[in-house]
């Protein structure tokens, strides 16, 4: 005779060992958040390129020689970090040969009509120059251009502060006195230095030039302002000399 059903029932419960387990909830929560944790990993920026796009959102410029780990997380990852900027219509500009990477506005950037005013962007301040200060810039940037050709592109540029002070006479003329030439080439570097362009002169009196001054100027408004103020000054010593 078959065995009743009702003592097959009794039987699977009378022995837990057989029986099938209830699932465990906690288990399955846990195992929900884990997966969504995995999710949000995978969807998130990786740390060393968030790190890098911090430092060159913070300081405008990233450079080889002192963020080298950084810098190369902006160069392998150029296009992701453009993708990360661009809804602030900015861009990043890497220079390898150079070693350094800029943040700069966006060419698609569509600023809005102010009235035939100078565009602005809202994250982005414009630093303007007075003419002393452009003078040297250029003269700085041809100095640097040369240095480069002679000792290749990438090596560190140094200028010996004395050697400027002869350049910037050429077109501003001299005071008559040393003292008040040295302040006014002392002064016009501190802007430069402020705006990232040099390095403080060191014991020797040597200042560095940042490679970011490539980028700086339209090479051929640079060698106009040049030119420019260089007739005036030898006009001014015509005039003078009658």
């Amino acid at each position: 005779m078959p065995p009743d059903i009702f003592d097959t029932w009794a039987a699977a419960h009378s022995h837990p060992a057989n029986a099938v387990p209830p699932p465990d909830s906690t288990k399955s929560a846990d195992t929900t958040a884990a997966t969504q944790n995995a999710e949000e990993n995978t969807l998130r920026t990786p740390l060393l390129l968030r790190r890098a796009l911090q430092q060159l959102v913070k300081d405008g410029v990233l450079e080889m020689a002192s963020k080298p780990q950084l810098f190369k997380q902006i160069t392998l990852d150029t296009a992701r970090v453009n993708q990360l900027l661009e809804p602030l219509d900015l861009a990043v500009q890497v220079d390898d040969a150079r070693g350094i990477a800029f943040v700069r506005v966006a060419p698609s950037y569509l600023p809005e009509d102010d009235e035939g005013e100078a565009w602005t962007h809202p994250l982005v301040r414009r630093l303007p120059l007075t003419l002393e200060q452009s003078l040297l810039l250029a003269i700085l940037r041809r100095e640097f251009l040369q240095r480069e050709q002679e000792g290749g592109i990438g090596a560190p540029v140094h200028i010996a502060f004395d050697s400027l002070l002869p350049q910037l006479e050429i077109y501003l003329g001299a005071s008559g006195s040393d003292m008040q030439d040295r302040k006014r080439l002392t002064n016009l570097l501190d802007k430069l230095h402020d705006h990232g362009i040099v390095s403080r002169p060191d014991a020797h009196e040597r200042l560095g030039i940042r490679p970011l001054i490539v980028h700086l100027a339209n090479p051929e408004n640079l060698a106009a302002l040049l030119q420019h103020l260089h007739n005036l000054s030898r006009k001014n010593n015509d005039e003078n000399s009658l």
